[in-house]
């Protein structure tokens, strides 16, 4: 792990995922007021991007877009998303691994009244020397905006190695044009993903990266 000064990590799928009942609860709620239901293979596919960007996903299914964010989010509640949020062991591994060696930053597309209520319940919270949003007005992944924000938070450029860790083809192109190396876990497989993510690094779980770091 020594090969990086500083490591960046995306949260949710990458550091934490969200149990399949409470994205299945969800997305009924969200299909009630959009007048329409969801697939359990559609929610699967929307909650963790495995087609590509999630807006292009929903325009390519008759959504839009600007009705069907602020539905999801009038029906999540922060106190049962949290409850229903674990921690993938291979990610509490590589914050043990990262811990005092290392400063660790997360950029996450995550909303801040979501993400501040998961990572303090799961007490994360002191695991990240910046905790970073992504919004309108920062910017999204791919977009290096966010990612250079939480670069100066945690006081580092790219003058030192770098690395940017996610679950998501957003998370790899928000590396490379940050100027970061990018590590891509695929958490779901090739095949439900439907493409192949390139990056510096690629895994199924974090415990890998020792043997593939060297």
């Amino acid at each position: 792990m020594s090969e990086y000064d500083f490591w960046l990590l995306d949260l949710d799928g990458t550091i934490v995922d969200v149990e399949p009942r409470y994205r299945r609860e969800a997305f009924a709620a969200v299909g009630d007021r959009l007048g329409r239901e969801f697939s359990d293979a559609a929610v699967e596919r929307l909650w963790h991007g495995l087609g590509g960007p999630r807006s292009d996903e929903l325009s390519t299914m008759g959504i839009d877009p600007a009705r069907f964010w602020p539905a999801l989010y009038e029906v999540e509640d922060p106190q049962a998303r949290a409850e229903a949020t674990y921690i993938h062991d291979d990610a509490a591994a590589l914050l043990d691994a990262l811990e005092g060696e290392v400063p660790v930053g997360v950029v996450t597309h995550c909303a801040p009244f979501l993400a501040n209520e998961v990572v303090d319940q799961l007490d994360l919270r002191s695991r990240f020397d910046a905790f970073v949003c992504c919004s309108d007005d920062l910017g999204w992944k791919p977009d290096p905006a966010p990612v250079a924000h939480t670069m100066n938070e945690l006081g580092v450029d790219t003058s030192q190695a770098g690395v940017l860790a996610g679950d998501g083809s957003s998370d790899v192109g928000a590396a490379w044009n940050a100027g970061l190396d990018a590590i891509h876990v695929e958490r779901h497989g090739h095949d439900r993903r439907g493409q192949c993510v390139l990056a510096d690094h690629r895994v199924e779980r974090f415990d890998e990266l020792e043997a593939v770091l060297g």
